[in-house]
């Protein structure tokens, strides 16, 4: 196995020196093409892969196992808009949308390397206020990253912070939403 930066690294540290790197946010607020970025990280890395395999590399780190069932997101979608707002780059945009079920139940997608923006920049989130057509007071937002469920909070989103399946259905239901498609069906967590 080569001896390189990457290779001394297990994935934790290997992504946390990815968000670190000097060049991240113009990666995923878009400002920067696949093909850069590729050239960026495997010289910073010391790798030496072509594109396509740097592709592969690069989207192999998305969990093909879903935390959440599709039901769930179609029992919402009986009441409610939905919005996937995501930090998230060119290539794994792509990739969510060609491999993921989930993403056929969110009318509007907005990912950071679209808009140019990032979580939490209170102007992403009112970007997918804007796309859904409601008022912060009328949204619900649901993240497990801490800093960006506060961010929507202060704009008046009412916020979950996503720890597990029994839990966002336990707060799902107290607001009076749907968890579960029909009265026979049930997600992992409901009861």
């Amino acid at each position: 196995m080569p001896n390189t930066v990457a290779h001394k690294l297990d994935p934790h540290q290997l992504w946390a020196s990815l968000e670190a790197d000097p060049a991240w946010h113009d990666w995923q607020e878009g400002r920067m093409t696949p093909r850069q970025w590729h050239e960026h990280l495997t010289r910073r890395l010391g790798v030496a892969i072509d594109f396509a395999e740097f592709r592969g590399a690069w989207n192999g780190a998305l969990d093909p196992v879903t935390i959440l069932d599709d039901d769930l997101f179609a029992a919402l979608g009986t009441r409610c808009r939905l919005a996937l707002l995501s930090n998230t780059d060119p290539l794994h945009a792509e990739y969510l949308d060609r491999h993921f079920s989930f993403g056929r139940y969110f009318s509007a997608r907005i990912y950071s390397c679209a808009v140019g923006l990032s979580k939490p920049s209170p102007a992403i989130y009112k970007a997918a206020l804007d796309a859904l057509g409601v008022a912060p007071a009328d949204a619900l937002y649901i993240d497990d990253i801490p800093e960006y469920a506060a961010a929507a909070r202060e704009l008046g989103i009412d916020a979950i912070r996503f720890e597990d399946s029994p839990q966002l259905i336990r707060e799902l239901k107290a607001r009076g939403l749907p968890t579960c498609r029909s009265p026979g069906s049930r997600l992992p967590g409901a009861s």
